[in-house]
């Protein structure tokens, strides 16, 4: 445990950061996989709109610097393939 009062403080607020990119990060996964289900019971129309919500979770856990934004892209992309494969 830290002595140090900023130490202390930085350890409150990195359990505080964790909840809540915990929480970003769980959204995120768990859009992703709405669409990846729609995709895999080749169900385009509801797969199509499920895409702007796991856009929208991907692209706001880059803000948050969840993920990288290039680690996004991959996720936006391979999404959007495999709904394209799917037509």
């Amino acid at each position: 445990m830290p002595i140090i009062q900023s130490q202390k403080k930085s350890v409150r607020q990195s359990a505080k950061r964790k909840v809540f990119n915990d929480r970003r990060r769980r959204v995120m996964r768990s859009a992703i996989k709405t669409v990846k289900t729609f995709v895999l019971g080749k169900d385009a129309k509801s797969a199509n709109e499920a895409l702007p919500t796991a856009y929208k979770a991907i692209d706001k856990a880059v803000k948050r610097g969840v993920v990288k934004k290039n680690t996004a892209a991959r996720k936006k992309s391979r999404l959007n393939k495999s709904i394209k494969d799917l037509a």
